[in-house]
């Protein structure tokens, strides 16, 4: 990657932070000609994407919103014929549990909208249901939400890819170069100030992720992120589990279960979060992980 001291001096665009949503922006910014610039802190995806889950659905509660799901799913197959760089995409598909009469009645309304916005999906009962989680009790189960044409990704991969994409269309990427602040000129971005100098430009997106929030306050913009510690749990190898083995979301439970290289892994969605970074991130952190709690995951 670029570094250092060879910071052009102006950029149509400029984009703060390396994570999966910067690099993704300056993919598609150069997909349509603008050559723009991309600043990370340290290296690419080390702040949150590089451990983030990586589950790919395309249903969301609008058409539009929707409509951007079926790209990404097809972006994920594209970037690594164009690239070369695998993104770790696997089609394994997902499976939506309804515990309750709520749950079921948006499990109807979501098979509704896919055979609306031409997804294949099914509603399974308990016996088919059984055929692809088959350890898991289904007495409780009033539906199942499965949509084979989701998937995961590996969000590190990804990222590569999106950079590779980048630079190939003109994008610029610069690591290790850390962004101390905006130059704003009666109210507008004329500038952004960094530890290897200033680049001229009036256009800025704020793709830091869990830093966001602490510089867009330094500006005086309030940024309603914050980030949280979330845990998840991985077993021993277990024999019998596909690589294949569509993702399980039980919402009443707040769990996602997936298949990651032949273990079985567990996450969980705390009902009562728990912050992280209240006094500021520490600046050495890249690609860290965070202590596990036992006492807040084991709800």
């Amino acid at each position: 990657m670029d570094s250092g001291p060879s910071l052009p001096a102006s950029a149509p665009v400029v984009i703060i932070g390396g994570g999966i949503i910067g690099t993704s922006t300056l993919y598609h910014l150069a997909l349509r000609g603008v050559e723009g610039v991309l600043l990370e802190r340290k290296k690419l995806a080390s702040g949150t994407t590089w451990h983030a889950a990586g589950i790919v659905g395309q249903l969301r509660d609008s058409s539009a919103q929707t409509e951007l799901g079926k790209y990404t799913a097809r972006l994920f197959r594209t970037l690594e014929e164009e690239t070369g760089q695998s993104t770790g995409y696997k089609q394994n598909g997902t499976i939506n549990l309804a515990l309750s009469p709520v749950r079921h009645e948006q499990n109807l309304r979501a098979h509704d909208h896919a055979k609306r916005m031409g997804i294949e999906a099914q509603l399974l009962d308990a016996q088919a249901l059984a055929s692809y989680w088959p350890w898991i009790e289904r007495d409780d189960v009033l539906s199942a939400f499965y949509v084979p044409s989701n998937g995961q990704v590996n969000p590190l991969d990804t990222t590569v890819a999106l950079a590779k994409g980048a630079k190939s269309r003109g994008g610029q990427i610069f690591e290790d170069t850390k962004v101390q602040r905006l130059e704003i000129d009666k109210g507008r971005v004329v500038g952004v100030v960094t530890d290897h100098g200033t680049i001229r430009t009036d256009r800025v997106l704020l793709a830091a992720g869990m830093w966001s929030h602490h510089f867009a306050k330094a500006h005086g913009i309030t940024l309603p992120l914050h980030a949280a510690e979330h845990f998840y749990i991985v077993t021993e190898p277990m024999d019998g589990l596909p690589a294949d083995q569509p993702i399980l979301n039980i919402a009443e439970e707040r769990t996602y279960w997936k298949e990651d290289a032949g273990k079985l892994l567990i996450g969980g969605f705390e009902a009562l979060g728990k912050p992280y970074g209240a006094d500021g991130i520490p600046e050495h952190f890249e690609f860290d992980e965070l202590p596990f709690d036992l006492e807040h995951v084991s709800p």
